[in-house]
Order: C-alpha cells, then structure tokens, then sequence
C-alpha cells in the first residue's frame, strides 16, 4: 500500500503541476514561478497533499545533473580559457562585494556578528540550476554573457563548497581544521581534474565512438555518465553542479555532443519539474515572522547590488555595458545552496528560526523577481541604457576583438545574421554564387571554428542596438538573419535603419503568422526554411516516376 500511496502523490503532483503550469503559460508567467508556487500549495507549508520527499529528491537531483551536464555539453577547453579571466574575476569580485556589504547591512539592522556573516554568506550566491535554465529556455547559453555568466556561476558553486566547510568548523573548533578542509578540497579537486583529463584524452572518445552505432546505448551511456560524475563531485566535497559540469565538459570535443543535447533536453525538462517543486515544498514559511522589512531591505540589495558589480567589473575588464548588464542580472537572487546554508546554521545552534526565516523570504522575494528580470532583460535594458553610459570604456576593448574580422577592410555583399545550420548553408550557397559574404554569430565557439576554416565570420548579437554600427553596411546589398525568433528580427531591422543602411532584408520566419508582422515592419524577403523546403519535396516527388534511383544513369 505504501508505494501505491506514493504512486498516487506522484500522480497529484503532476496533475497540479500540469494544470497550474498551463495557468501560467495563459497568462504569460515563468513556468519555474508555477511550479515553486505547486511545491508551496501542495507541500507541508500548504495544502500537506503530498509528503513523499526522498523520490522527488531523487528526481530532482538527475534533473540537476543533466541540466548542468548539457550545458559542459557546449564548452569545449577553447572557450573555458576565452572566458575563465573575466568569470573568474566577476565570480570572486561579486562574492567579495556582496559578503562584505551585506554583512555590513546586517549588523546595521541589529543582527549578531555571527547571524550577519551567515545571512551575507547566503546573499552572495546565485542559482546555478534556474539561471542555466532561464538562459536554455531563452537560447542564450551560448552568448556572450550567457558564457560568462554561466563561468562565474561554476565559480560560486566552488566557493560555496570552501565557505561550508570553514562555517562547519567555525563553531566546532578554533584550530586549523578548517585550513586543513580547504586544502583537502584543493587537492581532490586537482586529483578530479587530472582524472577527468586522462579519461578525454586516451578513454571516454573510443568508448562513446563505439556506443555512437546505437543511439539508445549512447543516449544511456551519457546519463550514467552524467549522474556518476555528479555523485562522484558530491562525495568529495564539490557539489552535484561541479560533477555534472565536468561530465559536460569531458565529452563537448566529441562528434556526437549535437545529438546528445538535443536527446535530453526533453528529460532534462521534465526532471527539473521536481527540482522547482522540492524548492518550494522546503520553503520554510512558517519562520518567516517578523522578517518583512529586512528582508525587502535585503532583496533589493541582492536584485540591484549584485548586478551592479558585476556590471563595474565587466566595463572595467573591457566589455560592454550591454554584456555587462545581461550578465549582472543573472546573480540577482539567492540560491538553493543559501537555503541549505541557513539551515545547516540552524541546526548548529549558529543561528535561530528567525534568521533561517529572514533567508527563506529574501530567497522567494529574489528567485521570483529576478525570474522576471531575466526573462525581460532585453526591453529592460533597452530602457535603463541611457544610464549605463558610464560603466562602458571608450573603447570596449575585448568584445572589440570579438567582433573584429581578419579582412577588415574588405566590402561585403551580403551580411547573414545566425551561423547555425540554416544560416551557413545560406553563406555557402551565396559564396558558391560569387557573392563576398560576411556571417555574424553570437556564439564563439561558432566564431573561432569558422575563422579557423577561413570563413569571414564576426562575434555579434543581432539584438544589441548597437552592433549594426560596427558593420561594413555601407557596401552590402543584402542583410540576411537566419534566426526565426521575431524579437530578434525586429530589433535588427530598428538597429540597421538607426544607422542608415539602405539595402534590403531577408528574415526568417517558421510561422505565416510571424512572417505577416515582420513584413509590416518592413523586411523585403521572408524565408520559411520549413514551407519551402516543403515544396521543394513536393515538386521533386510529383516529377514523372523514375525507374532508376536517383542519381543513377
């Protein structure tokens, strides 16, 4: 009877989580908002329907391994060394900044030394698992400050580790355990690395050649792998996050990483379902108390602060106040981990209820808003960037490099917009036609690979308001954009007219409905790669019937 009990709340929470997410949608709110507030209304803090823990713990720590895994999927060691200074630096800046201050703020609220070191531990870190699953849902993993943000955030995630350990032996003891701790960690994660390093080097490429003649096995093998790599992390010392990420990373330099990605991201989705509700199923409501005021005090310390210094760190190293900005906004909450930090707090007698409490509201106060913020990052930058000016150097030197091509000089026919599939068979076939074609991505790892093969290729976003100035326009005749997201259309189409190009536009569309906004917005040429690929089919399949293959005399 016990396991068909738990059948059945495994049954209820789906069906809340399906019919609550399906509000959410209709009215345009984040899933992960709906499916924190399924773990609120269903779990102990609300309606007790459901009280199974382990199972949905269970799920949820695979849905967090794969999530992670599936990002380490799409850096190679290339892109690792191109982004580590700045991630590093913004990482160890913020958590310096946001520790510092926020212990400041506390003790200037009347909290006790060591409850005000707590609570500013806790507001220095971000979550890895929602911001990795905001930016996937928006196709920004693989930007410019996706990249970043996703660099400082593994950076975090190991602080985290070294700040629990010196917090445990803070109240234990007074020697050097705590050193002692820290440079075990430092070890073990040097022994990680060196392993990790062997196994790409003279195992994991023959093994995954081999089980790649059976897609299933390979898809299987990759989860295993996954998994144990995060439980591996977790029983050193690092988190399931580290794990996982190197697991990722371990096989991106593989033919089959494409595939891979592309066959777990449906499980990837649905476990992280389990995550959101565990989240708000553990929400302690009932400490919150009389916690309201420091806790907005607090919140909006960590949704402006945080982002602000990251901003400063990222002009002062040479970057855009628009990367800068993009990026900042994904450290404007608190984490999992500063939950589970105010509660191991409280069960060493360091902190009371109140202060787990104070932690608890300043966590849904900031994993709710910044939600929002991320996913409205675009028109809310578009509104603050007149008041961004000062944090951008005259001359944002690194993203220049980026965007700098090896024939700078040189006029382009045609500019194309999205070097993925669609887009580079676009910028072959013109090339192939004699045409001078110049592809910009904002992926770039993408950049580096099609330079190295001699392509004309530059790092740029086609949202950023700004980047049409830094293009040779005044020579092409066509400015294509192979990305079907109308947004992104339509913002390219305001920045090219902001700086006089003249020539013509050819946009993408994968539905008729999107293709009738942007021919009112003024675009020349709408490609529907689906529809025309369509009657392409058509007309070769109603040609008179062959008697011979085609391709055959």
């Amino acid at each position: 009877m016990g396991s068909l009990n738990i059948f059945y709340e495994f049954a209820l929470l789906l069906a809340a989580a399906g019919m609550l997410g399906f509000v959410a949608h209709w009215l345009k709110q984040p899933l992960i908002v709906a499916f924190i507030a399924v773990g609120i209304l269903v779990g102990p803090a609300g309606l007790k329907w459901v009280s199974i823990g382990s199972e949905i713990d269970l799920l949820a720590k695979t849905g967090i391994a794969l999530l992670l895994f599936t990002v380490g999927l799409k850096l190679d060691l290339n892109v690792i060394r191109t982004m580590g200074p700045v991630s590093l630096a913004t990482g160890l800046g913020q958590v310096t900044f946001t520790s510092v201050i926020g212990y400041l703020l506390c003790l200037a609220m009347g909290f006790s030394h060591l409850a005000s070191l707590y609570v500013a531990v806790a507001l220095t870190f971000s979550s890895t698992i929602i911001i990795v699953k905001l930016l996937s849902d928006k196709r920004e993993i693989d930007s410019l400050h996706g990249r970043i943000a996703i660099g400082f955030l593994i950076v975090q995630d190991l602080v985290v580790v070294l700040v629990m350990i010196a917090l445990t032996a803070f109240g234990a003891s007074t020697g050097v355990h705590w050193v002692q701790g820290i440079s075990l960690v430092v070890v073990k994660g040097i022994g990680l690395l060196v392993a990790v390093g062997l196994l790409m080097r003279y195992v994991l490429p023959s093994l995954y050649h081999h089980a790649a003649r059976s897609a299933e096995l390979l898809t299987t093998l990759a989860i295993g792998w996954a998994v144990a790599m995060a439980a591996i992390g977790d029983w050193l010392g690092f988190s399931k996050e580290v794990g996982a990420f190197l697991a990722g990373v371990s096989l991106a330099g593989l033919p089959h990483r494409e595939a891979l990605g592309s066959r777990l991201i449906g499980l990837r989705d649905f476990l992280l379902l389990f995550f959101f509700v565990d989240l708000g199923a553990h929400l302690k409501l009932s400490l919150l108390g009389s916690q309201l005021m420091p806790s907005l005090a607090l919140s909006l310390f960590v949704l402006v602060g945080n982002p602000l210094i990251v901003i400063i760190i990222m002009g002062w190293m040479g970057y855009r106040k628009r990367t800068g900005f993009l990026a900042g906004l994904t450290v404007a909450q608190i984490s999992e981990f500063s939950l589970m930090l105010g509660a191991l707090g409280k069960e060493l007698g360091h902190i009371s209820g109140e202060v787990l409490g104070l932690i608890t509201l300043v966590g849904l106060i900031t994993i709710t808003l910044s939600t929002y913020l991320i996913l409205y990052s675009h028109p809310l930058y578009d509104w603050l960037a007149p008041f961004l000016s000062w944090s951008e150097k005259k001359n944002p030197f690194r993203e220049v490099e980026l965007e700098t091509t090896t024939e700078p000089s040189r006029g382009f026919d045609s500019i194309v917009f999205g070097m993925g599939r669609f887009g580079n068979h676009l910028s072959h076939e013109l090339t192939e036609r004699g045409q001078r074609v110049l592809g910009v991505d904002f992926d770039p790892d993408v950049v580096h690979r099609l330079r190295e093969s001699g392509h004309s290729v530059v790092y740029g976003d086609a949202e950023d308001p700004e980047f049409a100035s830094t293009l040779p326009l005044s020579h092409a005749r066509w400015v294509v954009s192979s990305v079907p997201q109308v947004s992104v259309n339509l913002a390219l189409l305001h920045a090219l007219s902001r700086y006089g190009y003249s020539g013509s536009v050819a946009a993408t569309a994968h539905h008729e409905r999107d293709a009738a906004t942007l021919r009112n917005a003024g675009v020349h040429l709408i490609l529907l790669p689906f529809a025309d690929a369509a009657k392409e089919a058509i007309d070769q399949l109603s040609e008179p019937e062959r008697t011979e293959p085609h391709g055959q005399p």
